[in-house]
């Protein structure tokens, strides 16, 4: 008996193929899939198929703008279970964004109920929701029963969904889109659609219509929420022509008089797709932080409308200064990005330009108004055969009755019967139409009317209104046809709808007015925390643990202090509460500290550790005041170090500043300020190296140059100085010693150096 292994039927039913490609192809076909069907919207109708689908189910629950609302778990459950089998969650999510105002330019889903606010807060669940289509939605499906568009089986073959929406409007543009597929994506800002419809117009009137053109019409984006757009002219007309781009948006603010003096701005339009919870947050943390001196408080005075409020720190201060400051660290401005990556065609990805964009809207509808018509003109020529058999009854109603009375078989002798010469019931040779030329006999078509007639329409009055019907539709079909043979009249045709669809949503609507404005770009220069400050004296304490506050005014730095238990004095020093205090760190790192931001002197301090993100192991090497202008000679124990601007010792946060570069087992040793032209270092093993400053390297951060070599220890301390002062320090017994004559000492840097003259300190010190 052969094992599974051995069975033909499994060998027959396995291949093999290398893994690379096997990977390959799968991955191309989960691409194709993502771009085609999730990610990228049409350029035609501007939606995603989530999108189509929604509109579509919903216009077969006969959900229209004036009918009642469903709930929205109903219509995600019919999207999900006859055309998009995805998950019921991501299908309302899609369906609600549909609905909210504040994302979508032009709501295509009328929602009642909670669908989510410019907060940030998620909509309510589906079964607490109801929803139903806007009028507009409405327009970009006219023509669907009409042959407009092609139509696909769904997913499992029972129904049929359209492969596009025929579109009354450019949709992609007045809406937007944005979606991320594999290796591309989109982003497409919304727009005002009476601008479209205006550049329409322009390029129906001049295909040749240039991109400059088109934005002196359509001159950016409209968002819903308003804001007011500050990028230059010409990098909006590159992003148009090329497609790819960015703009600057601000929220919209005014000053508002608050009496004897004092004022206060009132933001009432946020950028698009910033949410006021999060932008209150960011605008609370610049205040604490005091990265916007000029702010002194935020606050949130919105109902419908929004309403924020900024309070100076002072009414002196600027409000352009004030408002420039928050433009750069809030996201009071964002910059909005256009990548008008679409489908071309359904089929084709393609960054388009402003033009190209039009131009397929332009080109689908021609497809839509050919096919609408060819499908109005098959009904006309079906009505038309369906009149000339009822005109030729009523002119022979008495032999259409004989038959239908006593002939077994009235629709075949119907048929069989030639009317073309007989049994005319008109009084005169003028009152008689002969049926369509070259035909004496009924159809099909026309006996089985004829059959179905009732009989209260045998009368003399509706064979007339028959005729004029008929006339009426053969005008109409002559029109048609002209249309359809003439490329001059389709456009004219378009121009017609897209006027008919500006006069309802245009700018004179109460939704087509356009919110966004645009200006110049005003930039005003950042002012500093100091410049907010008091300038007053301070005297900084700071313990050995690292409990730190500052004693207003200048007192004796050898008044004895207070301190916790088991805690002792370990820096003191006078300074200004203007002034920026550097901490630096056993770890290298250089942190800032604010003098007016210290905790003040009647307790004991706080934890300096609490202001700054040093870590608990970490010891605290030296506190220095900062100068502008100034240099520091750093070091480490290794004996590695170099030279540095002051201005590179700065940290803009809490978590510091990396400067020194520190191995396992080394760290920061010195941090002096340089004074002369020649430095003196010492090392653990009491050897002595004088050499010039000029050897050293000026860098802003790193691991440095050797200072001085060891065979066993590190370094102890540097100094720096001038060497025609000769070098100075204080011996065993308190006296202070300058050695002039320092030749025995003088080296090349990183030579090991010589042992330190008598009376040297024991500690290895300078100072």
């Amino acid at each position: 008996m052969a094992t599974d292994d051995e069975d033909p039927k499994i060998e027959a039913m396995t291949t093999s193929e290398p893994l690379s490609r096997a990977i390959g192809e799968r991955y191309l076909t989960y691409a194709l899939s993502t771009i085609m069907h999730r990610a990228l919207p049409d350029a035609r109708d501007g939606l995603k198929p989530v999108h189509r689908r929604i509109l579509f189910a919903m216009r077969e629950l006969r959900l229209t703008a004036t009918s009642a609302f469903r709930k929205s778990a109903k219509i995600s459950g019919d999207v999900m279970g006859n055309y998009h089998p995805h998950g019921d969650a991501a299908i309302y999510d899609a369906m609600a964004r549909l609905a909210q105002d504040f994302n979508v330019r032009y709501p295509l889903v009328d929602g009642q109920g909670n669908f989510g606010n410019i907060d940030g807060d998620n909509p309510a669940a589906s079964r607490y929701t109801e929803a139903r289509l806007t009028a507009i939605a409405e327009t970009l499906m006219e023509g669907l029963a009409e042959n407009a568009v092609d139509f696909r089986p769904n997913y499992d073959g029972t129904l049929e969904e359209p492969v596009v929406m025929p579109a009354a409007f450019p949709n992609l543009l007045a809406n937007g889109s944005s979606g991320i597929a594999v290796g591309m994506a989109t982003n497409i800002p919304p727009h005002n659609l009476d601008e479209l419809i205006q550049g329409c117009h322009a390029l129906l009137r001049d295909p040749e219509t240039t991109t400059e053109a088109l934005v002196a019409l359509i001159p950016g984006p409209d968002f819903p929420t308003g804001g007011v757009i500050v990028e230059p002219r010409d990098n909006i007309l590159d992003a148009y022509a090329t497609g790819r781009g960015s703009f600057r948006l601000r929220a919209k603010w005014e000053v508002e008089d608050l009496g004897r003096g004092t004022w206060q701005i009132v933001v009432t339009e946020i950028p698009y797709q910033v949410q006021k919870s999060k932008l209150i947050e960011k605008l609370a943390e610049v205040i604490q932080i005091k990265k916007v001196p000029l702010l002194a408080d935020v606050r949130d005075e919105s109902a419908d409308d929004v309403r924020l409020i900024l309070e100076p720190r002072a009414r002196t201060v600027d409000p352009e200064v004030l408002m420039g400051s928050l433009f750069r660290n809030s996201d009071l401005e964002i910059r909005f990005s256009l990548n008008m990556n679409v489908l071309i065609d359904g089929r084709v990805p393609k960054v388009c330009s402003l033009k190209e964009v039009l131009r397929a809207f332009l080109d689908h509808r021609r497809d839509v108004l050919k096919r609408r018509s060819t499908h109005r003109v098959e009904k006309i020529d079906h009505r038309l055969e369906i009149l000339e058999g009822f005109i030729i009854a009523y002119l022979n109603l008495d032999r259409v009755i004989d038959i239908i009375r006593y002939d077994t078989d009235p629709k075949a002798a119907l048929m069989a019967e030639d009317w073309s010469k007989s049994h005319i019931r008109a009084t005169s040779e003028k009152d008689y139409k002969p049926p369509l030329p070259g035909e004496g006999a009924l159809s099909e078509v026309q006996a089985e009317a004829i059959l179905n007639m009732r009989l209260r329409s045998l009368r003399r009055l509706e064979e007339l209104e028959l005729r004029a019907e008929r006339d009426a539709l053969m005008k109409e079909r002559a029109g048609l046809a002209d249309l359809l043979e003439s490329d001059r009249l389709q456009w004219k045709q378009i121009g017609v709808e897209l006027e008919a669809i500006r006069k309802v949503f245009g700018k004179n609507s109460v939704i087509g007015a356009r919110r966004t404005a645009f200006a110049d770009a005003t930039e005003t220069p950042d002012v500093p925390y100091e410049a907010m400050i008091d300038r007053e004296p301070i005297t900084v304490i700071c313990s050995r643990m690292g409990w730190i506050r500052a004693l207003k005014g200048h007192v004796d730095l050898a008044a004895e202090q207070k301190f916790k238990d088991g805690d002792g004095p370990r820096f003191a020093f006078h300074a200004e509460t203007t002034d920026k205090i550097l901490l630096v760190a056993a770890n290298g790192r250089f942190y800032t500290l604010i003098g007016a931001n210290l905790p003040g002197g009647r307790g004991m301090g706080e934890p300096v550790r609490l202001m700054v993100d040093l870590p608990n192991d970490t010891e605290i090497c030296d506190l220095i005041i900062y100068r502008a202008g100034e240099k520091y000679l750093v070091a480490s124990t290794a004996g590695d170090g170099f030279v540095v601007p002051s201005e590179e010792l700065v940290a803009q946060t809490k978590a510091g500043k990396q400067v020194l570069t520190v191995r396992d087992g080394t760290r920061t040793a010195v941090c002096i300020a340089v004074r002369g032209d020649t430095v003196a270092v010492v090392g653990e093993n009491r050897k002595l190296l004088v050499f010039p400053l000029a050897e050293l390297p000026e860098m802003a951060k790193g691991k440095g140059v050797r200072l001085q070599k060891y065979k066993d220890g590190g370094l102890s301390d540097a100094i720096t100085f001038t060497l025609a002062d000769g070098l100075t320090w204080k011996d065993p017994a308190g006296r202070t010693r300058t050695e002039t004559v320092l030749l025995d000492w003088q080296g090349a840097r990183a030579s090991a150096g010589k042992m330190a003259p008598r009376g040297f300190p024991r500690d290895n010190r300078f100072t």
